[in-house]
C-alpha cells in the first residue's frame, strides 16, 4: 500500500493526473501536486519532511511533422518539457531519497518509442530519451534502494492526447482503435491502477523497467 507516503505528482491536471491522484489518495497517500519546477522540492520537504515517491507526469503536444518540415524550436521545447524538466525533478529529489535510504521515481512517458510513429519524430525522440533516463537512473540509484521505472501509455483516454472531444465521434474512434490489438482505448483508471502499484511497497523488487501500456500496440 501507499499509506501515509508523500507522493510528488507533477502537472496534476494533465495526462494521467485526473484519474491517478484520486486512486493514490484512496490508498492513503499524501499527494502533492506541482508543476515540473525543481525549486518546489525544497518547499515540499519543508512542509512534509520527506518525499517517498516522485511521479513525473509530463505532457507536451505530439506535433505531427515530417522530419524535413519539423521545427527545431518545437523539438527543443518538447525536450525541455518531456526530458529536461523531469530530469531536474529527479535530480532535486534524489538527495532526500538517498538520505532516507529508500524512494521511488516514476516517469509517465509513452509507448511510441518502443514501436515508432512516422511523422512524430520530435515527440517520440523526447519520450524515448525519458525512457532511457529511467533505465539509467534505475541502475545508478539501485544501491541506494531507489526504484526507477517508466510507464509508456498510448491509446489511453486522457485530457491531453485522447480527450472526449476526439473520441466521441464513432468514426474517429473506429479509425483509432483499428491499430490496437485489444480493439479499444485504455481506461484512465486502468493506467492509474498500474501507477499506484508501482508507487507502492508491493513494487520494491521492480526497477529498470519501461512498461508499455497500449493494449498490445507496443
Amino acid at each position: 500500500m501507499t499509506d501515509g507516503r508523500v507522493i510528488v505528482f507533477t502537472n496534476p491536471d494533465h495526462f494521467a493526473g485526473p484519474a491517478t491522484i484520486p486512486a493514490l489518495e484512496a490508498e492513503g497517500a499524501i499527494v502533492v501536486g506541482c508543476t515540473s519546477d525543481a525549486e518546489q522540492v525544497s518547499r515540499i520537504m519543508d512542509q512534509h519532511g520527506r518525499i517517498d515517491v516522485l511521479i513525473n507526469n509530463d505532457a507536451f503536444p505530439a506535433i505531427r511533422a515530417p522530419v524535413e518540415d519539423a521545427s527545431l524550436d518545437d523539438l527543443r521545447n518538447g525536450l525541455e518539457a518531456m526530458l529536461v524538466a523531469p530530469f531536474a525533478m529527479a535530480k532535486a529529489v534524489v538527495p532526500h531519497m538517498k538520505a532516507a535510504k529508500r524512494g521511488k521515481i516514476l516517469f509517465i512517458t509513452s509507448a511510441t518509442p518502443l514501436n515508432g510513429l512516422p511523422n512524430y519524430a520530435m515527440y517520440v525522440t523526447a519520450r524515448g530519451a525519458a525512457n532511457s533516463l529511467a533505465l539509467t537512473l534505475a541502475k545508478e540509484l539501485a544501491p541506494s534502494n531507489i526504484q526507477v521505472n517508466a510507464i509508456g501509455p498510448n491509446y489511453v483516454e486522457n485530457p491531453d492526447y485522447f480527450p472526449d472531444e476526439l473520441i466521441s465521434n464513432p468514426e474517429t474512434l473506429k479509425r483509432i482503435t483499428k491499430h490496437i490489438p485489444l480493439g479499444r482505448l485504455g481506461k484512465p483508471q486502468e493506467l492509474a491502477a498500474l501507477i499506484a502499484f508501482l508507487a507502492s511497497d508491493k513494487a520494491d523488487w521492480i526497477t529498470a523497467q519501461v512498461i508499455p501500456f497500449s493494449g498490445g500496440w507496443a
